[in-house]
């Protein structure tokens, strides 16, 4: 009886986080499948965006807290950890930064405001009520003999518990709008992008026929906020123009070209459009059509035009790699390396790229360097199985081993990870090698018990 209880508590809990913004998990639950999305270019535009206003909310700023969602619809929430994920479909929908960046301005008024330890406690309360009422239900059958009353008494008390749940989310959302608009001020930024995207949401609502896009559940309208918006706006005054809105238009038409069908791209920008943001588009269509050769003339136009930018040699490595060239994909990753030598993504495609040519000791040397370097600053399992790679090839099977042990470890293998350790401590490793294999033997014990 008490795991049935545990059961049906469970899954009322569900319902009532249904539109909550509480975590990733229930978010994901919101939408078909959608998955973290890596693009050091998008990524950074979403950091210069967000850390002034980390800022001046006082919030601890962590780049590799910021993420970015492969979903279409128009989204943007916190979660536990004060993650922030925000998704593509919110990024394409977007006409500025202004419109960005007073998204972001409210979802740090929740992190700032406390909002998602307080949604958790309140729900914690909700749950335990939801169980007395559904322990009182199964009580009135048993009285009555009849089940309709049980249903009666179930559903009455879960309506009553999610209309104060989204009562308590009311309060905090409007706390979370006054806190963005004081952000914003704080920035001399205009409220009126966060207005207008406000009022994009509200105007899909009511062309699909029902406000249901997951924004709106988590983010309930009214008319009361956009007054408030309106007000804000007339009396805060603030830029709407920002010198990242050009970097916005590459990053939309990109992620654009990627996402969407090509007939889509080229009725959007279309091959009489000779903009350079319409060129970065054209330049994905012609990849996603195999015409390489077209794709990386493309790119080495905007090359030539913005010689400082990482992210078209990026991009041009890419091609270039996934076209056969690793060769010369490397130098293009070694270019953008020489831009932004910090770029966890680069790294990682670098490495990759590197592993497929003819390296010298010092090439292959330099590749174990940066991968080290990237694993510290931002562990993957892509990244040690890359190393383990390279130190085979090095010759430097103990440390291999380590590094195919931290693969299986990530990747949930343990006991494969617990035979890679035993047979890397069989090479009398070095001292501190050893250390790092009976600590990593250490996890994956404690990852059993789990």
């Amino acid at each position: 009886m008490v795991a049935q209880i545990d059961r049906i508590k469970n899954k009322l809990l569900i319902r009532l986080l249904l539109g909550l913004i509480l975590s990733a998990v229930f978010a994901f639950g919101a939408s078909a499948a959608p998955s973290l999305l890596t693009d050091d270019e998008m990524e950074t535009l979403i950091k210069e965006i967000v850390k002034p206003i980390f800022k001046v909310a006082n919030v601890s700023f962590d780049e590799n807290r910021i993420h970015l969602l492969n979903d279409m619809s128009l989204n943007a929430f916190v979660s536990d950890g004060n993650h922030l994920f925000v998704h593509t479909g919110t990024i394409l929908k977007a006409e500025n930064v202004n419109e960005i960046s007073g998204i972001l301005a409210h979802e740090t008024g929740h992190i700032a405001g406390g909002h998602i330890m307080r949604q958790k406690l309140k729900i914690q309360d909700l749950q335990t009520l939801s169980v007395i009422s559904l322990i009182a239900a199964g009580g009135a059958a048993v009285a009555s003999g009849r089940g309709d009353a049980a249903m009666a008494i179930a559903l009455g008390s879960h309506g009553s518990l999610l209309n104060s749940l989204m009562a308590y989310q009311m309060t905090e959302e409007r706390s979370a709008d006054e806190s963005a608009v004081k952000y914003l001020k704080a920035l001399k930024q205009s409220p009126a992008g966060l207005k207008n995207f406000m009022k994009t949401i509200q105007k899909a609502n009511r062309l699909s026929g029902y406000e249901e896009t997951p924004y709106f559940k988590t983010h309930p309208m009214s008319s009361e906020r956009l007054a408030f918006f309106e007000k804000a706006e007339k009396e805060n005054g603030g830029k709407t123009a920002s010198m990242l809105d050009k970097d916005f238009e590459f990053v939309k038409a990109k992620l654009f070209a990627f996402l969407m069908p090509v007939e889509r791209t080229l009725k959007k920008y279309p091959l009489s459009d000779k903009t350079d943001v319409a060129m970065y588009a054209h330049a994905v269509v012609k990849f996603k059509q195999k015409k390489f050769a077209e794709a990386v003339l493309l790119m080495n136009n905007l090359i030539e035009k913005y010689p400082s930018n990482p992210y078209f040699y990026q991009l041009k490595g890419q091609f270039l790699f996934e076209s056969g060239k690793a060769d010369e994909a490397l130098k293009a990753y070694q270019k953008a390396l020489e831009l932004k030598p910090n770029s966890n993504e680069t790294m990682l495609l670098y490495a990759e790229s590197a592993m497929e040519t003819n390296l010298s000791k010092t090439e292959l040397q330099n590749v174990i360097d940066t991968l080290n370097k990237l694993q510290i600053r931002q562990e993957t399992p892509r990244g040690w199985e890359l190393l383990a790679k390279a130190y085979y090839q090095k010759g430097v099977e103990a440390q291999s081993l380590y590094a195919m042990a931290k693969y299986s470890f990530l990747i949930g293998n343990v006991e494969t990870g617990k035979k890679q350790i035993k047979k890397a401590l069989s090479l009398n490793p070095s001292d501190s090698l050893k250390l790092k294999l009976k600590d990593l033997e250490e996890e994956l014990k404690e990852e059993e018990k789990l």
